[in-house]
């Protein structure tokens, strides 16, 4: 556990300005997400705010605590923090899946949350990524992975 919470310090030592382009990603992604999947009818959180709580305080820590593996294994840890957030989404119910949603007609309604998982475990890695890039693109003589 010790080993742990020092790689978790150090994953968390980061540029201020690194973890703001994070929160504007991540927030814009997960509102957009949001109103996409409520105007689709596939699924939608209960509260707008759910955004912040999932995206920034779930979502920003795990990408942070991934970051600099390499794509597999950050999509593999991705899908592990995303199964258990989707599964503890509906079954607290503070997730919405729609009835009979395109998702659900593909896949079957029991495949549902597998395909969710699935699909937001990519979250990591290409918010990683886009990050990074984003950093480098508006800071350009600052290494991102000292940041």
């Amino acid at each position: 556990m010790n080993a742990f919470i020092a790689y978790a310090r150090d994953k968390f030592k980061v540029d201020r300005r690194l973890i703001l382009i994070y929160v504007l990603l991540y927030f814009g992604w997960g509102m957009g997400m949001d109103w996409f999947g409520a105007t689709v009818e596939i699924a939608t959180f209960t509260y707008w705010w759910q955004v912040i709580t999932v995206y920034l305080l779930y979502m920003i820590p795990i990408s942070l605590l991934l970051r600099g593996l390499p794509f597999h294994m950050q999509y593999a840890y991705g899908l592990i923090a995303m199964g258990l957030l989707e599964f503890g989404g509906y079954a607290l119910e503070t997730s919405i899946a729609f009835p009979n949603n395109i998702l659900d007609q593909f896949f079957g309604e029991r495949n549902f949350a597998l395909a969710m998982a699935l699909f937001f475990a990519l979250y990591f890695p290409l918010g990683n990524c886009a990050v990074s890039k984003i950093y480098s693109l508006i800071w350009p003589n600052r290494d991102v992975s000292l940041s």
